[in-house]
Order: structure tokens, then sequence, then C-alpha cells
């Protein structure tokens, strides 16, 4: 007679405690260090050229896409990384992408897009969700919705836990031309970071290394709380309700 597996039933309670740690840790001294310097790069949009400031939205939404078909695509070759190896990867590519200012910094931008978008996707998969499915695709761009490095945390990266969009049509095209415009302010204050004589590089390895590491707990947050949905039996809206519960009690 086969033997039959017990089930350990899931600790919502736990998991959740969990959850809001990981989402405290992704808000923390490193986000701060980059909305300091968010304040000074802000003033240093002025000095892009023109052309660069007018097409940053167009630019992102391109890189988005094309960073969403080479991770896919590298899957195959290229196994999922350790978080570490992740985030030294986009810390050395910022570097790179500071250090010959403006032209560099603008190549570096959607390849390092792309390792962060593959990071997620390998987060995804440490969830035990497959990368390649559709609606996980879908989930793993609006992870870069969530209320990044150099945005003020005004509480939309918990609600975008809860955001649903249809899977139909050209859902896909749809989301990344919604997230591209606020992914376009982060990445165009990075932007005008690396520009900075000297300290370019500097500043991209920066903001690259707290970029990486913000993103990816991010994201274990947001496929935590998938699977936490599928274990339990709870709606995910729910679940992020008690998150957002947790968040709030802490801040008061």
């Amino acid at each position: 007679m086969a033997d039959i597996e017990i089930v350990e039933p899931v600790d919502v309670e736990a998991e959740l405690d969990r959850l809001a740690e990981t989402y405290r840790a992704a808000n923390g001294i490193g986000v701060r260090i980059l909305n300091l310097l968010g304040g000074k790069a802000e003033s240093l949009l002025d000095r892009l050229p023109s052309a660069v400031r007018n097409n940053l939205g167009a630019a992102t939404q391109r890189a988005l896409t094309l960073a969403m078909q080479a991770a896919q695509t590298s899957r195959t070759a290229v196994p999922d990384q350790k978080a570490w190896v992740n985030t030294a990867m986009t810390t050395a590519m910022g570097a790179a992408g500071g250090f010959g200012g403006l032209p560099t910094a603008l190549v570096e931008l959607p390849a390092t897009t792309t390792v962060l978008l593959r990071a997620i996707q390998g987060v995804a998969a440490e969830h035990g969700f497959d990368p390649s499915a559709e609606n996980v695709q879908f989930d793993c761009i609006r992870v870069f919705a969530a209320a990044g490095p150099l945005a003020s945390d005004d509480g939309s990266d918990l609600g975008f836990f809860s955001l649903r969009l249809s899977l139909t049509g050209g859902a896909m095209h749809k989301l990344i031309a919604t997230v591209a415009p606020k992914l376009a302010t982060v990445l165009g204050q990075k932007l005008a970071a690396q520009t900075i004589p000297v300290l370019g590089a500097v500043a991209g390895a920066t903001t690259n290394y707290f970029y990486s590491d913000y993103y990816q707990q991010i994201a274990h947050v947001h496929f935590g709380l998938r699977r936490l949905a599928i274990d339990s039996g709870i709606t995910e809206d729910e679940l992020v309700r008690m998150l957002d519960k947790r968040m709030q009690d802490r801040l008061s």
C-alpha cells in the first residue's frame, strides 16, 4: 500500500509576517539613499539632450519589450543565477555604463533591464511558477510597476499587487505601455546621475546595485503572495489586504 503524503497546513500568519519583513527590507536604507540621489538627479534631467528626455517613455517601452524577449530566450541557454550574482552583474554593468557618460549609459540601459527582468523570472521559478507561462510573464513585467527606487512610496506598490488585467488580445503590450512611463522616470534619473563627470561610474554602479536588490525583493513579495494564495485557499486580494494591514500597523 502506497504511503500517503501528509501535507502540513500553511501558516498564513507566519508567511505574511515574513513577506512583510521582505517588503520592509526592500524599502530600507538603499532606497533612502537612492531617494537622496534622485533629488540631486532630478535637477540634472534638464542637462540631458532634449531628444533623450522626450524619448524616455518610448525608449523604456522598447527596452521592456526587447528585455522580455531576450530574458525568455536566454532561459534555454543560461540557468537562473543566485540573487547576489544578479546584483553583481547589474552593478558592474552600471559602472561600465556610467564610465563613458551618456552614450554608454544609453547602451547599458536595455541590457540592465534584461538582467533585472531575468532575475525577476528566476524569483518566479523559485516560488514554483513557470516563467514561460503567459500569465507569469505578465506578472514579471508588473513587478516593474512597483514604486521603485527614486520614487516616493505612496502605497502604490502594495496596490499594484491586486491589479488584474485581462490576458486577451494585446494585454501584454498594454501592460508594458502602462508600466513604461513610471519606469522611465526612474531610469531617467539614473541616466542623469550617470552623466556626472567622473562620478558617473560610481552612480551607475550604486543605482544598479540597489535597483537589483529592490526589484528582486519586491518579486519575492509578489510571487510569495501568489504562492500563498494557492497553498492557503485565501484569495490574493484578501492576502494583499492582510499584508497592507501589517504594513499600516507598523507605521502607526
